[in-house]
């Protein structure tokens, strides 16, 4: 599922409330350091290291501004969250921390009551305009997926982005963070994905020990994935999870 559109809903998010999404990608593939076995976007097509046409920064702020023109107050103060998401990972546009500053000072005046979201899966966490730019909004949502740089492999498919370096930039960025984890596991044996085993689940529960961050996400599939083997988890066994990052006293929440 690709986004077409620069401004996407509202829709109704199962973490955020009233989402209003903003798009920074490009609508017609998706681009991304990853390459998920869980992405809704399906797999990669593009290579990340070649040259994409992004949406620019200033058509990203004038299509934000004619949604909130178009839409009374009435209408806008439903919406709980303005979410940098879209087809795949919002921080590659270079340009990220100049929208990030547009669609909060957007957000500002036409919806002060939202929040502003970005989900990213943490791979430039690392360079200073990103880094910048997930330290100005509310909610940096980061994913980490894996406690193994294996596991790390065998989920995300990385593109170049290093299990250190982003273990090192999320233990960095610390307190701030709202960590974002999916929980599953594949019924192919042949390259286990199976993140739930004690050996892996603790190994990602001493990394949450060492960030500490004000909250952590997790969540299971809810939709169509490239990787057809993949189980979804029962809400008992997410809660039963979830207890042990609660059990630190951090805030936890299953979706």
């Amino acid at each position: 599922m690709l986004f077409e559109e620069i401004i996407v809903g509202p829709i109704h998010s199962r973490r955020l409330g009233t989402s209003l999404g903003v798009n920074v990608l490009p609508t017609e593939k998706k681009y991304c350091s990853f390459d998920c076995v869980y992405c809704e976007c399906g797999w990669n097509e593009i290579d990340t290291r070649s040259h994409v046409g992004f949406n620019e920064r200033k058509k990203i702020k004038e299509a934000l501004e004619q949604w909130c023109n178009s839409h009374s107050e009435q209408e806008r103060v439903k919406v709980d969250s303005i979410t940098f998401s879209g087809n795949g990972e919002p921080t590659l546009h270079p340009e990220i921390l100049g929208i990030v500053e547009d669609v909060i000072s957007l957000r500002n005046k036409f919806l002060p009551k939202a929040k502003v979201t970005i989900l990213t899966n943490s791979t430039n966490i690392y360079k200073e305009d990103v880094n910048k730019a997930l330290h100005l909004i509310d909610n940096p949502i980061l994913k980490i997926d894996a406690g193994t740089s294996e596991m790390y492999k065998r989920i995300n498919k990385p593109v170049s982005a290093s299990f250190k370096d982003i273990k090192k930039g999320l233990r960095e960025f610390g307190e701030k963070a709202i960590i974002q984890t999916i929980l599953l596991r594949s019924k192919n044996k042949a390259e286990e994905i199976n993140n739930t085993t004690e050996e892996e689940f603790s190994a990602w529960l001493e990394f949450i020990k060492e960030i500490k961050p004000r909250m952590v996400m997790l969540y299971v599939i809810d939709r169509a994935t490239p990787d057809k083997d993949l189980i979804k988890l029962e809400k008992e066994e997410m809660e039963s999870f979830a207890n042990r990052v609660r059990a630190l006293g951090i805030k936890t929440e299953c979706y």
